[in-house]
């Protein structure tokens, strides 16, 4: 085995089969199809197929603990936010990853050339492909894995608030 690191695209680690929703859909529908998939966000498909939004159990939770509403009543368009990060299939992995760190997400939706959802990315897959740190030739390594998670669980001071000293 040779020195050089090889390069993970991500079409190799991202799931491939993933559970899609409207942004007509109701939370209460949304949720089943969390529980049914054993997920915890929702790529949101715009009219023409194309990703619109991301949608997570945690938007859910947090939308039916602060409003007055039946989960059948709000739909995701109530609770969705419209920019959502994404990245492409032949997307390097650690490309990917800077981006989840950045945006402070564990998971990305995969969109192909024409923006419709091909998979999502999550750091559950790239940790169960990452390797030691000295394994020659790792394209993701565990230290590649924990210094996303650390960019993504960065603590910063809500707005309006004022950051301890």
């Amino acid at each position: 085995m040779s020195g050089a690191t090889e390069t993970m695209r991500v079409q190799d680690v991202m799931t491939k089969q993933v559970a899609t929703c409207r942004a007509d859909t109701s939370l209460a529908e949304a949720s089943a199809l969390l529980w049914e998939n054993d997920c915890g966000a929702l790529p949101v498909i715009g009219a023409n197929g194309e990703i619109a939004g991301i949608v997570t159990d945690r938007d859910i939770c947090i939308a039916l603990g602060t409003r007055n509403a039946r989960s059948s009543e709000l739909r995701v368009i109530d609770v969705v936010q419209n920019h959502v990060l994404y990245c492409s299939l032949s997307d390097d992995v650690h490309t990917a990853l800077q981006r989840m760190g950045e945006g402070q997400v564990r998971r990305l939706p995969v969109v192909n050339d024409e923006f419709r959802v091909e998979g999502i990315l999550s750091m559950d897959d790239v940790v169960l492909k990452a390797r030691p740190d000295d394994h020659i030739g790792a394209a993701v390594s565990y230290a590649d894995a924990v210094t996303t998670l650390q960019s993504i669980y960065r603590h910063s001071a809500p707005s309006g608030s004022k950051a301890a000293a």
